[in-house]
Formats: C-alpha cells, structure tokens, sequence
C-alpha cells in the first residue's frame, strides 16, 4: 500500500502521563490526541499493546491478541459507572518513570475489583445495560483468541508462572477434561479477565475513533515471533516446532555480526511453516485481522525472518551455530491478502538485507524503514540519510531502540559529529539543535512518512531512552510529561509550520497517484 506524505509521532501508550503508575487510554491520551492535531501530525505510532511478559517488554507478550490490563484507564471506568474516580486517589505522580511491580501489586487489583463489581451489576443496573450487551458481543466475537488467552491469565497466577510447560502434565497437555474443571473452577476469575479485555478493547476502539475523526491514524507494532512463555503456543503447539515433551527444537535470534560476535539467541519458538501452510494461515490470518482492529497502519518487526529466519537449534547457548531457512513469506503475504484485502503494513527491514527480502517488500508494496541516525557512521551508511530516500519510505530520526536524538548527539564520536553537521549545520554541544536539524532534513525529504519519537520532540536526553537491547532491566519505563504544559502550544506551532512547509499535512492513507495512475496522452 502506498501512503500520502505524512509525519507523525512515536510515543507508547505506557508513556503517556496517566495517574495509574503507568500510562493509559484515558484523559491524557485525549490530550496527546489534541497536541497531534494543533501539530498537524497524522500519525501517532505506539509499541505493541499485549500484555506484557518476562522483563516488561511488549516483544515478549504473553498473547499476540490481548490487550494489556494496565493500559486501562480507570478514570473512563469511572465514567462508565463501574467504579468510582476515588479509587485513584492513592495513586503515583503521573510522570514518574513507570514502576512495573507496583502496577501489578497496586492498580493490577483495582482493576480486577471494578471489573468484578461490572460483571454483577451489568446485566441488572439500567446505567450499564447497553456495556453489558456489548460485553457480552464480544465475548463472542473474540471467542478464538479469548477463551485461551483468559485460562493462560488465571493459570499463570495458579500456578505461579507463566511458563506453561512446567505445569502439571495434564494441564500442559491440554487434557480436556482437565481444562473443563479449571474453567469450571476459576469461573468467576475468568469472567474477571474477560471483562478486563473488553474494557481495554472499547478504551482502545474509542480512543482510535476519536483520533480518526481528527484525522489521525493509529500505526502500531507486530513482532514476528512470540514468546514461549504465551497462550498462543500454550494453545497452538502443533503451530510451532516443539518436541514429544513440549519443549522448543530450535529458536529465534539473529547470526553473528559486527556489533555481536556470538549474534542474538532470542530464544522464541520457531514456527512450524508446514503446520501453518496445512492450516491454511488460518492463525496468521486471525492475528493480523486482528491487529487491523487496532491499527491503522501495522509495522512488520523483524521483516527480514519472513523471506529467511535464522534457526538455532534450542540447546545452543548462543547463535553463532544457527542458519538461514527459507521461510514462505510470498505464499503468507497472498493468503492474508485473499483473506483480508489490501493489507496497511510498513515492513521493518533494517539490519543486513538481501535483494530476496527487498524484492518480497517490493511485491506487495510495503515501504521499508530508514533511520537518520544510523547515516553518519560510514559512506556504507549513507542509505539512512535523506537524500538517499525513495518515496516508499518511512523515515525516523531514531526508533524505540535507539537512544534519543540528544543522547546520540552527546555520545557521538567526532567523525559521527562532524558529518552530521556537514549534513544539517552547525550544532555545537546543544543536542536540541541536532534534533531540529535531523527532524527537519527528515520531514523535507521525498520519504512518504516521517516519524519522530516523542523524546526528541520534547528535546530529551539518554535518561529518557525507551530501551537498550540486549541490556535486561531498566528499559520500557520512560514517561512523557502533560502535552497541555504552556509550552506545549509553541512546540505544537513548531511542528505543524514544518509539517506545512514540508507537504505532510495529509491523511497517510488517502490514495495517492503513482506513474500508472497518471492518464497516458492518446496515441
């Protein structure tokens, strides 16, 4: 799919500057909605939404189709009448960095007492009946994924864990008689997280609603491979490549390079390609309708595994013994797109990329990714910069794995410094300076989409950095400030100027004319 010319902004949801210990759907990501539109921004990107699993990362979910609990906003709960707003009385300053223990041990509870007090009151109280026909439509109409997803949530409390292949034998082996009688015994904790996942659904739906009808889009992530530890290999094993006991054969990573002599052991199951072609995609299929409920726009992580995904076999400690296997990208791409039409995604195609992977973007007309700041290490570096840019491209300052814009700056090496201001002009030590100067060559050049994240909107530095690979603990945890702060309106008008001088006051997904749509003279 080809986008208009557009620009927009990178900011979590977990970020936002909600009164929850963590940020939320609620007033505040109104707010951030209205800073987009006063900076005739069109995008506003955020990281997965599912629930989070080992080390908070939203990569590592525990299910490819649940919203996270933590991002609900009590406040609209408030609102709906399932609770009341002092509920929020005793929670944290709003922009501290987020505290994930104290979510789950603090807010984690309130949600399930309100979702619990809805589910006996819904179907009698006359202020929440129409919420109670609209739970109920839902349960129905996610029955696929949730009936799964919501025994995963209680399980992994039961039994401590959410590794579900230590579980009982019978419990991991999906007995069902056995899985009858926990369904039957965790009944009323089950209706909890349904509820929970409703709740965060209408939230979302109503946020991206609002945010349409001002003529933003909502662009979220997909991860290409999912954790272990997740309901969607607890209930799909067949789907991936397990042993007799259950256990993964081979893992994901990436081979060894530059940066990493012994690569990356990411460690999630591989998929079982024979498995899903037999099926006919039909779980592939269901995940991305499903993501396209969410989002507007979907970015592919790691699109490079789709052509070829490096395998490493299970028991290896690091990835430097793994290998390349093809992977059917071609035949997935046209079954979705039978299934479900003419697909939004942005293919994330950074790292070493072969004529194979550019040419399976290229055949269903997905734009690649290029990120400035990688542009300034060398001249086999320069694809990042923006006079090398096609058209079908979305262009970042940096991406949620890159340190700010200010942080780069402040840690740069001299030559990386010096060839960004042959690039952009002079900066000296202010890395605010090299922010606007990135953001400005970004946003001018032919790139379709131009994407900055909200720190270096906000002139941030390494503190605010969302994550570090391959660095466990410290990472996903950077909140934003109020977007109605005084200041807020000269950053806005700063932005929207560049966004008009530079053509990017557009709806992405308004259709645009390529060659062939051009009228050809009469011969």
């Amino acid at each position: 799919m080809r986008f208009a010319r557009s620009s927009g902004i990178l900011l979590p949801v977990s970020s936002v500057a909600s009164r929850g210990g963590i940020g939320d759907l609620g007033p505040e990501s109104y707010r951030f909605l209205e800073f987009l539109s006063a900076a005739h921004q069109h995008i506003w990107q955020v990281l997965p939404l599912c629930p989070t699993g080992y080390g908070n990362s939203p990569y590592a979910g525990s299910s490819a189709f649940a919203g996270n609990p933590y991002l609900i906003s009590l406040e609209l709960l408030a609102d709906w009448g399932w609770t009341t707003s002092d509920a929020m009385d005793a929670f944290l300053d709003p922009t501290q960095r987020v505290d994930f223990d104290w979510v789950e041990t603090h807010k984690l509870p309130i949600l399930q007492a309100v979702a619990q007090s809805f589910l006996e009151r819904g179907s009698t109280d006359p202020e929440l009946r129409q919420l109670w026909g609209q739970f109920e439509a839902f349960c129905r109409a996610q029955a696929g994924w949730l009936e799964d997803y919501v025994l995963y949530a209680v399980l992994r409390r039961v039994y401590k864990t959410g590794a579900w292949a230590t579980w009982p034998e019978p419990v991991r082996r999906r007995n069902p008689e056995t899985l009858a009688e926990l369904r039957n015994k965790h009944a009323s904790a089950l209706s909890v997280e349904r509820a929970l996942q409703f709740a965060f659904d209408l939230q979302w739906s109503r946020l991206r609603q609002a945010a349409n009808a001002d003529g933003i889009r909502m662009m979220g992530d997909l991860a290409i491979f999912v954790s272990m530890d997740s309901a969607d290999v607890w209930a799909n094993p067949t789907l991936f490549q397990l042993n007799e006991d259950l256990q993964p054969i081979r893992v994901a990573g990436v081979p060894p390079d530059y940066f990493s002599p012994t690569g990356q052991r990411w460690g999630n199951p591989l998929y079982d390609w024979d498995a899903m072609r037999a099926s006919g995609y039909s779980w592939w299929i269901e995940r991305l309708r499903r993501a396209c409920e969410h989002f507007d726009l979907v970015r592919l992580d790691h699109f490079r595994g789709f052509e070829a995904y490096w395998s490493i076999p299970a028991e290896e400690e690091t990835a430097v013994n793994g290998e390349w296997v093809k992977a059917p990208g071609r035949e997935l791409f046209q079954q979705m797109e039978r299934a479900l039409g003419e697909l939004p995604l942005i293919a994330e195609d950074l790292g070493v990329i072969t004529p194979e992977v550019d040419a399976l973007r290229e055949e269903f007309a997905m734009p690649g990714m290029r990120v400035m700041q990688f542009g300034f290490g060398s001249a086999a570096a320069h694809p990042h910069l923006p006079h090398r840019y096609d058209e079908h491209t979305v262009a970042y300052t940096g991406t949620h794995d890159n340190d700010t814009t200010p942080g780069w700056w402040s840690h740069a090496s001299a030559e990386e410094r010096a060839a960004a201001e042959h690039y952009i002009g002079p900066v000296g030590d202010n890395g605010a300076w090299a922010t606007w100067g990135m953001m400005r060559a970004l946003q001018a050049s032919v790139a379709a989409v131009a994407i900055v994240p909200a720190q270096d909107v906000l002139g941030l530095g390494s503190e605010a950095r969302m994550n570090t690979p391959a660095v466990a603990d410290g990472n996903w945890s950077w909140r934003a400030g109020s977007w109605r702060l005084p200041e807020m309106d000269g950053l806005a008008a700063g932005l929207a100027g560049l966004a008009l001088v530079t053509d990017r006051d557009n709806d992405p997904l308004r259709v645009t004319r390529t060659p062939e749509d051009e009228p050809q003279d009469p011969i």
